[in-house]
């Protein structure tokens, strides 16, 4: 027993030398590191090479001219600025994923704790049910969602949006603060209860507090989700200055065959910008909820 706990010992600290030199480290870590940065990035960077180029220069496609900027110009921004309805667009698109994200959290803070935290009897099950409802696709929802958003009359309004994103939001959202709620200690909410404390005192003064790394993270997934829907925003929404980013750069940037490839790019580089700025400011939440939480 002695000897494989001293191999044991000789294998986990060559393992743990094994990338101090740094031909090992280039080979090991930097070069797939920078090829799967070139991947996640190039996207980016050549949405914002076609933002910048001239009409003429869009249609150079010799070597690598494609892929550099000659002679730049703020005419695509400029029109889809100021030609456009796009700033429009992209207000409708916050207001949309702000309300329904708030609306969406608020749901699943109270569902996730009430099955969590209550003891109730079948509340395991329900918990699956409520995850459950969340593999059934959109494509088939949006039907009876329809009939109705016509009967309470918010159709062609951001109240469709706001009323009908939650019902995707809500179940995976409660399925992840579940999770994270499981794994606060059960002896906080004991010690609070003797002291005199109520349900709604200790969610709003213990739980939450502990768990917002997880409110975080469900809140960057519904916020994520809200701003790049299509087929609710496309289905709910007709006049074109009701209507969301992701749908309204389709069917009103893009007029019978001419495709203004400078004008979408450049709007899909500036409505991908909140979604990036809001990752790059919590990541941190982002990364700890996904790790764990709480420990006693």
């Amino acid at each position: 027993m002695t000897d494989k706990r001293k191999a044991r010992a000789v294998y986990d600290d060559e393992g743990m030398n094994y990338l101090q030199t740094i031909p090992r480290k280039v080979v090991v870590v930097y070069i797939p590191l920078a090829i799967f940065m070139f991947v996640l990035l190039f996207p980016f960077y050549f949405m914002g090479v076609v933002s910048f180029k001239s009409h003429a220069e869009l249609l150079n496609y010799r070597g690598l001219q494609a892929f550099w900027i000659y002679e730049p110009t703020m005419e695509h921004i400029k029109h889809l600025l100021f030609e456009t309805e796009y700033p429009r667009w992209l207000w409708n698109t916050m207001l949309v994923t702000v309300s329904s994200t708030f609306l969406s959290i608020f749901c699943a803070v109270c569902a996730a704790y009430a099955i969590e935290r209550l003891r109730f009897k079948g509340s395991k099950y329900v918990g699956m049910s409520i995850f459950l409802a969340y593999l059934v696709p959109p494509s088939i929802l949006f039907i009876p969602l329809a009939v109705m958003v016509f009967k309470l009359g918010v159709f062609d309004s951001n109240w469709a949006l706001i009323l009908t994103y939650p019902t995707i939001l809500i179940p995976f959202c409660t399925w992840l603060l579940m999770g994270y709620f499981r794994s606060i200690p059960y002896e906080l909410e004991e010690c609070a209860l003797v002291d005199g404390a109520n349900r709604f005192q200790i969610l709003t003064k213990i739980v939450l507090p502990l768990a917002v790394p997880g409110l975080i993270s469900a809140g960057i997934f519904a916020f994520t989700l809200s701003w790049n829907e299509f087929i609710y925003a496309l289905t709910f929404i007709s006049s074109a200055e009701n209507k969301t980013v992701p749908v309204a750069m389709i069917t009103e940037l893009i007029t019978f065959d001419q495709y203004n490839w400078g004008g979408l790019m450049a709007g899909a580089l500036i409505g991908s910008l909140p979604v990036a700025i809001l990752y790059s400011f919590f990541v941190e939440h982002y990364v700890s909820s996904m790790t764990g939480a709480v420990k006693e």
